[in-house]
C-alpha cells in the first residue's frame, strides 16, 4: 500500500519527498498554492522530477484558498519558494496535469486504509472532503506538517500551513477525518546545521552539489536571523510516515481558529477531556535517529 503526498513544493518538500522515493511506493502527488503560487509549484515540480528521476504521477489542485486568498511565504523563500547558494533545479517546461480531485479519488477508492502525507495548505483534500464525503472513511490518516502547539512562524499565533487556508483545516476537522499533525515544536527538535551542508557536499554522485547547495540556501533562512541551525520541517513529517517508531504520539482535540484579530490560523490544541479528542500530536521524537535519516536520503540522491 502506498501514500499519496499532497505538496506547495518548496524546498523542504522536496527533501521530504527523496526520504520517501525508493522507500514505499508514491501513488501519486497533488499539487497546491502554499509558500509559492501554484504555476510555480508546477515548475519547481517539473524541475525536481527532472533532476531526482520522479515517476509517480502529479496533479494539480488548488491556486487558492477555500475562501479565495493567496496568502505565499515569498517574501522569505523568494520567488521561486526554493532558496539556494548557486546551482537551482533544472528549469524545465512544466506540463499540463491533470486535476487533482478526480485522481485523488480514484485513488482512494481503490485503497482501504490509506496515508497521505500532507506538506502544505489543506486546501485540495477539503476540496475532497467536500465532494466526495464518502470516501473520507477510507483515509485512515492524514499526516501533516502544519500548526504549532506553542506558537507560529508566518505570525506569532500561525504556522504558514494553518494560516494559508485554515477553513480548510476546519473542514478536515469537521468532517471527522484522522490528522497526526507534526507542528511546529516537533520540528523544531531535528536542527541541521553548516557541517551538514558540508558533509552534503562531499558525498559522491552528480547531484551532490545541487542538494548542498539547495541545503545551504535553506540554512541561510536561520543564518539571516542569528541562528545557527535551521529546523527541519517537511521531512519529519515524512520521517513520521516512515518510521512512525520514532515518534511518541498523543490523542488532542484540534480545532482551527478562525476568527481571532490576532490569532487567525492558530491550532488549538486541548489535551484534556480525552472523549472530545479528535487528532494526534507528534509530542516527542527520537530527533538524533529522525536527523540521520533524512539526511541519509540526501546523500542516497545525491
Amino acid at each position: 500500500m502506498g501514500v499519496w503526498i499532497d505538496t506547495d513544493m518548496s524546498v523542504d518538500d522536496v527533501f521530504a519527498i527523496l526520504l520517501l522515493q525508493g522507500r514505499v511506493e508514491i501513488d501519486g502527488l497533488s499539487l497546491g498554492f502554499g509558500v509559492a503560487p501554484l504555476p510555480r509549484a508546477r515548475l519547481n515540480a517539473a524541475g525536481a522530477a527532472s533532476a531526482f528521476g520522479w515517476s509517480f504521477a502529479m496533479t494539480q489542485g488548488a491556486d487558492r484558498a477555500v475562501l479565495g486568498g493567496q496568502e505565499h511565504a515569498t517574501r522569505i523563500l523568494g520567488e521561486t519558494g526554493i532558496r539556494s547558494r548557486g546551482k537551482t533545479l533544472p528549469e524545465v517546461e512544466a506540463p499540463p496535469l491533470p486535476p487533482a480531485l478526480p485522481a485523488l479519488s480514484a485513488w482512494l477508492e481503490a485503497q482501504e486504509q490509506a496515508t497521505i502525507l500532507a506538506l502544505g495548505p489543506l486546501t485540495n483534500l477539503a476540496a475532497l472532503a467536500l465532494a466526495r464525503p464518502d470516501l473520507l472513511p477510507r483515509i485512515e490518516r492524514i499526516v501533516w506538517m502544519g500548526g504549532g502547539v506553542t506558537s507560529g512562524n508566518h505570525t506569532a499565533s500561525a504556522e504558514y500551513n494553518a494560516i494559508a487556508d485554515p477553513e480548510a483545516l476546519a473542514i478536515l476537522i469537521a468532517r471527522g477525518v484522522p490528522i497526526r499533525m507534526i507542528d511546529l515544536d516537533a520540528c523544531r527538535r531535528v536542527q541541521i546545521a553548516e557541517e551538514d551542508v558540508t558533509a552534503l557536499r562531499a558525498a559522491p554522485g552528480p547531484n551532490a552539489g545541487l542538494l548542498a547547495d539547495l541545503l545551504g540556501g535553506y540554512l541561510d533562512i536561520a543564518l539571516e536571523r542569528g541562528r545557527p541551525t535551521m529546523a527541519l520541517y517537511d521531512p519529519i513529517a515524512a520521517a513520521a510516515v516512515l518510521r512512525p517508531d520514532l515518534f511518541r504520539f498523543r490523542s488532542v482535540r484540534l480545532d482551527a481558529e478562525l476568527g481571532g484579530l490576532h490569532t487567525r490560523g492558530r491550532t488549538v490544541v486541548e489535551t484534556r477531556h480525552p472523549d472530545t479528542h479528535n487528532a494526534e500530536i507528534a509530542e516527542d521524537l527520537d530527533a538524533p535517529a529522525v536527523k540521520a535519516l533524512c539526511l541519509a536520503a540526501l546523500v542516497e540522491a545525491a
